[in-house]
């Protein structure tokens, strides 16, 4: 019994986070949010709602560590940096939204995508530098 509590816990903030998440999506569009704020948050925003993990979670627990500190430590962060009504609209709007369905941000991805690319050609040239092939 105090298993499946502890599981509805974690999918309650699981889907809070999700909501806060997308509000902060919608908020750094506002032209009310100073332009550093706007920038962080959407590193944040397109790094959560990314599909693909610059830290996969099939590595053991450095797997999930991004997703369970980063996320919400960038999440912290940017809404201090938010001005607070804005937020409060943005809330709003993201629970209508999120009815809808779970918004992605294809564009993220493809910057995941980039980051792994560029970081496995850096790891080759590294390679191919200190067994001696060129």
């Amino acid at each position: 019994m105090r298993l499946e509590g502890t599981i509805e816990k974690w999918r309650v903030g699981a889907k809070h986070l999700r909501s806060e998440t997308y509000a902060m999506y919608l908020a750094y569009r506002d032209p009310r949010v100073p332009w550093h704020a706007k920038a962080f948050a959407a590193m944040v925003v397109g790094y959560a709602f990314s599909p693909i993990d610059l830290i996969p979670d099939f590595i053991p627990i450095i797997g999930y560590l991004d997703d369970l500190v980063l996320v919400p430590a960038g999440i912290a962060l940017a809404l201090r940096m938010i001005p607070p009504e804005v937020m409060e609209e943005a809330r709003s709007r993201s629970k209508e939204a999120m009815t809808a369905g779970r918004p992605t941000n294809r564009f993220a991805a493809i910057v995941v995508v980039f980051i792994w690319l560029l970081l496995a050609a850096i790891g080759i040239a590294i390679a191919a530098r200190l067994f001696g092939a060129s």
